[in-house]
């Protein structure tokens, strides 16, 4: 927009996501929102900018290296993830802690009140490699789904625009640039770019 002082930011929790842009609260969602069917009947979503599957971090005492690793212990969730949609569909059996908030959850993992924390693997390879002591054991379940803006359903307007801005960040690489400046100095080498990014919104 060529001016941050135009734009209004507003903090969501991810359970607030949708609610937010068919109530009007906000005109753009852009927090790490993945693209699932059920969101698509509720929302539009944009061209996607990163790939994402879902991920487990644990203790490197006690790791926890497939779903059954988790039977008679807590899994810690936030609230309206889809690793939390994930769970409560494909494996309710297994006990769930929730929290509105990922700042909560990851606190909570800490504390030992749960075995597990499940979440977007890329951010769980990011926490892992800033705090000793903890692995992504289960670095990839579920289907590998994409991380998109969104906007209210029916709002082509904005949807377009946000669309013509992804492709011509892509001629910049800005996508690239940001990974290379904000995720690569902790990935390291152990993540390959391609496997996370998608430039200029297109697969």
């Amino acid at each position: 927009l060529g001016d941050e002082n135009k734009v209004e930011f507003i903090n969501l929790e991810a359970a607030n996501r949708v609610e937010y842009l068919v109530t009007n609260k906000v005109d753009i969602v852009l927090a790490n929102f993945t693209v699932t069917p059920e969101r698509a009947k509720k929302v539009d979503f944009a061209n996607p900018y990163m790939k994402v599957a879902i991920g487990v971090v644990s203790a490197n005492s006690e790791p926890i290296k497939k779903v059954e690793d988790l039977k008679g212990k807590k899994l810690i969730v936030t609230k309206g993830t889809t690793a939390d949609v994930y769970f409560t569909k494909n494996h309710p059996e297994i006990e769930t802690l929730s929290f509105d908030h990922n700042s909560e959850s990851f606190a909570a993992l800490k504390d030992k009140r749960g075995a597990a924390l499940t979440h977007d693997n890329t951010l769980l390879f990011a926490w892992a490699k800033q705090n000793e002591g903890f692995e992504v054991g289960i670095d990839t379940l579920g289907p590998l789904d994409t991380i998109a803006p969104a906007v209210k359903k029916g709002n082509k307007d904005l949807l377009l625009w946000i669309n013509q801005t992804l492709e011509k960040l892509g001629e910049e690489k800005f996508i690239e640039n940001a990974y290379n400046e904000t995720l690569k100095p902790i990935y390291g080498d152990s993540v390959k770019i391609e496997s996370v990014i998608i430039e200029g919104g297109k697969l």
